[in-house]
């Protein structure tokens, strides 16, 4: 009981008694060693053709894809599998005709019945079939995620085989607000049972472009 007493005691006097700066001071001295950090190992895959691993990932996660020459075949994929849409917002300015392009909005909320947002990516990882988009492609944040379904155009050269080489392409740029989509939203929480689009775009089109 003593020795308890005595521990509570020590404590609030060191905490109580003294200066801010003097408490900072005793944990800089008491720092641990340094050591090195671990290294980053980048675990090569190599694949017979990057695209189409990238193509059999993004199917078997729930997306569409087609392989395409140009934004004229997209259009017409498009108008076709979405005809009863009746809002499409797009960042891609070859879309025109058929989408929105580019506006801004003065509140997001006004994005709340766009059925089909379509935008443009730079980079993307054939092991896990993520896009990386940034802000450079979003004329509005919120547009991937409020959409009933999301298109991506991914030129096939800027497919990379890991995240590794991903963020070796990242690593110096710029940008307020970036983000890696892989597939439509999806959950499996509930008995395991797997659900897309469970809090985001119910579908996700890619369009792979040779």
């Amino acid at each position: 009981m003593d020795h308890h007493t005595s521990s509570n005691n020590r404590y609030t006097s060191l905490g109580a008694g003294d200066s801010k700066e003097r408490i900072l001071a005793l944990v800089k001295q008491n720092q641990p060693d340094f050591t090195d950090l671990p290294a980053i190992v980048n675990f090569k895959q190599e694949y017979d053709d990057v695209a189409e691993k990238f193509i059999t990932v993004l199917r078997g996660i729930g997306s569409l894809v087609y392989v395409v020459e140009g934004y004229d075949q997209i259009a017409g994929i498009i108008k076709e599998n979405f005809a009863d849409a009746r809002r499409i917002v797009s960042t891609c300015d070859e879309l025109a005709s058929i989408a929105e392009i580019n506006k801004m909005y003065e509140d997001p909320h006004l994005l709340e019945d766009v059925d089909l947002f379509i935008t443009s990516s730079n980079l993307a990882v054939a092991e896990n079939g993520a896009a990386w988009i940034t802000d450079k492609q979003l004329s509005e944040r919120v547009l991937p995620f409020i959409a009933q379904e999301i298109a991506l155009v991914i030129n096939k050269k800027n497919i990379v085989e890991t995240m590794h080489d991903a963020y070796d392409k990242i690593a110096d740029e710029e940008y307020g607000f970036a983000v890696f989509i892989a597939g439509p939203s999806k959950t499996a929480d509930i008995e395991q049972s797997l659900v897309l689009g469970a809090h985001g775009p119910k579908m996700m089109t890619v369009f792979v472009v040779e």
